[in-house]
């Protein structure tokens, strides 16, 4: 049976980022990503990146900048509301919309170049010993990680279940090109029918940008009634390549399990349920499975207590804003208040696509233009 210090299931961003991080703190450290794909692929998502990702893959050593360049920096936001009060506005720091293909692919090309381990594998069957782990019977491990995405093999093996359709969202994603007055700004816009809802327009740069539209799978929301969605909210968007997606938000996210077996990524339901935002919590997540790694029967342990160091306020503040919102009229206010102040525009902004808390000012500021 092949041996592996660490073997990380899935090479999204999450995996990639476990993995540089076991590479970083134990050099030599033998490292193995198992995915079911070759790369670069196609991942069905926003593809926005929001500079708080970024942060976290260069403070692992990685080359930022080639990451993503190619693609332009993309410095404006704008919100509308359920009732129609829009904002637009710069946010602190740019974000980058760069497609999952390249991305992902020149992510995990930077990371195997530092001597991490790479193979095309289908992972069937986890099994969990006192001293090691082992994968299908032919690879074992002392500690495993399941980057493996929503439908995640390694979280199945665990006896973790999956989201309830109320913490589920589902989303189809496209490319068409940049409607009148889209570029160079990310549009996200919601709706009161069908409520909860949104649908996205993320430019690339190229005179194409990422569409979608997204909602709760508790709607009974059909591949037509996403369509429809995404026509309604983003009216004459001609979307091609359109795939649909799960979405598994981080209000159904599951106790994470002790022992040599981590999860990470969407697979720890990680995926912010005010925006569908998942990439920095990907790269956040894996990171510090990755510096959970060397603990060993103690990794699960470490990795719990780094994610509430980490994440904990935060986490309890976009889950209570994502009950708030389920209001039209709360989410209506606060986005008149995000219009009327730069600084509730930036709380709103750092809740939804990195770590920012739910802050005093902005429930203040909400509860103030709710007449």
């Amino acid at each position: 049976m092949e041996h592996a210090d660490v073997v990380v299931v899935g090479g999204g961003p999450a995996g990639a980022a476990c993995a540089a991080a076991v590479r970083r703190d134990h050099p030599d450290a033998d490292v193995l990503v198992l995915d079911r794909a070759e790369f670069p692929r196609d991942k069905v998502c926003g593809d926005g990146i929001a500079p708080e990702a970024l942060d976290v893959l260069g403070g692992l050593g990685l080359d930022v900048a080639a990451l993503t360049d190619g693609y332009p920096a993309v410095p404006r936001l704008r919100l509308r509301g359920p009732r129609g009060t829009t904002v637009e506005r710069a946010t602190t720091r740019p974000s980058v919309v760069v497609p999952r293909a390249v991305l992902d692919g020149r992510l995990l090309a930077q990371v195997l170049a530092t001597g991490v381990r790479f193979r095309r594998h289908t992972v069937r069957t986890v099994t969990v010993h006192p001293d090691h782990v082992e994968v299908d019977g032919v690879v074992r491990a002392g500690v495993l990680v399941g980057a493996d995405g929503a439908e995640s093999v390694v979280r199945r093996a665990l006896g973790v279940p999956v989201n309830p359709p109320d913490r589920l969202a589902v989303a189809i994603r496209g490319y068409a090109p940049v409607l009148p007055g889209h570029d160079g700004v990310q549009v996200v816009t919601t709706t009161d029918r069908r409520w909860p809802a949104y649908a996205w327009s993320f430019p690339l740069g190229d005179g194409r940008a990422n569409v979608g539209y997204g909602e709760l799978v508790s709607g009974g929301v059909t591949r037509a009634e996403l369509v429809a969605g995404l026509h309604r909210l983003l009216p004459g968007v001609e979307p091609t390549e359109l795939r649909a997606h799960r979405l598994p938000l981080s209000t159904g996210r599951p106790a994470l399990p002790g022992g040599r077996v981590l999860l990470a990524g969407d697979a720890q339901s990680l995926i912010n349920p005010l925006t569908g935002e998942g990439i920095f919590y990907a790269v956040l997540s894996g990171a510090l499975a990755g510096a959970a790694a060397g603990a060993g029967a103690g990794a699960g342990q470490l990795h719990r207590q780094l994610l509430h160091r980490r994440l904990g306020g935060h986490l309890r503040g976009s889950t209570l804003a994502s009950q708030l919102s389920r209001l039209p009229v709360l989410m209506d206010a606060a986005v008149r208040a995000a219009r009327d102040d730069q600084r509730v525009f930036d709380d709103v902004v750092a809740l939804g696509l990195a770590d920012g808390r739910l802050t005093a000012r902005t429930l203040a500021a909400t509860v103030r233009r709710l007449s």
